[in-house]
């Protein structure tokens, strides 16, 4: 072996030492800096807590503010639930007001006349792809209400709901949207053959009249209809 090769060879060893070497020297200095940052965190934390022992009243004003802040904004929201629900209680339609709606509209007025009525979940649904339903809600005796709103501007003198619209309604109130009471709301006219479609299938049609007399009144709404199904559950409205 010649003697380049046998120099060569501590060489060799030493480049492969060195990288080792300073990996640990890293990672020890990673390490030191950690402790070291640990140190100084405690050492903020404990200075903090002794300035705050020695100024204990700074506690006791925030608290006091953090107290009156919480309990403002809960009487805040306390009284506008209490005016919401005024509100609700005393909400009136006449007819004119209904047709001069958008039929979104009209469908968020049938939603707040249910939430009047007692039924705190109604919602409305309407929409491209509703399946035949515009609002839904529960009422105080647990029964599921499914709401399908046709607006007429022009009122009686608009087109009357027919017996497809019907169809529409009894297709998919119960058997997707789970309805106790399946309901078709207008402020217009609706067809003879369409009530006598709504009474073989146990559907309920609320017109123009019968409209009228809810939306200006303050009984519910299962007050103005026949045979509607019997409550699922005990109500304090009862």
């Amino acid at each position: 072996m010649s003697p380049r090769t046998r120099k060569g060879r501590p060489q060799t060893r030493r480049r492969t030492r060195r990288p080792a070497r300073s990996r640990r020297q890293r990672a020890d200095g990673r390490l030191i800096g950690l402790l070291v940052a640990a140190a100084l965190g405690i050492t903020l934390v404990v200075a903090v807590v002794n300035w705050l022992l020695a100024h204990w009243w700074i506690l006791a004003v925030v608290a006091v503010l953090a107290a009156l802040v919480g309990g403002g904004w809960f009487y805040q929201r306390q009284q506008g639930a209490r005016w919401e629900a005024v509100r609700a209680q005393g909400l009136r339609y006449a007819l004119p007001e209904l047709d001069a709606l958008h039929h979104t509209r009209f469908e968020d007025a049938v939603r707040d006349l249910m939430r009047r009525d007692g039924c705190q979940d109604a919602l409305r649904v309407g929409g491209g792809g509703d399946l035949g339903a515009d609002v839904k809600a529960t009422d105080p005796y647990g029964r599921r209400w499914v709401i399908q709103c046709k607006h007429r501007r022009n009122g009686l003198a608009g087109s009357a709901v027919g017996t497809p619209d019907l169809q529409v309604l009894n297709g998919t109130a119960r058997q997707v949207h789970g309805a106790d009471i399946a309901v078709i709301v207008t402020n217009g006219r609706v067809t003879a053959p369409a009530v006598a479609f709504a009474e073989q299938q146990r559907l309920h049609v609320v017109d123009r009249h019968a409209l009228g007399v809810w939306a200006s009144g303050s009984r519910p709404l299962w007050e103005l209809l026949r045979a509607v199904p019997p409550p699922r559950r005990p109500s304090g409205l009862a």
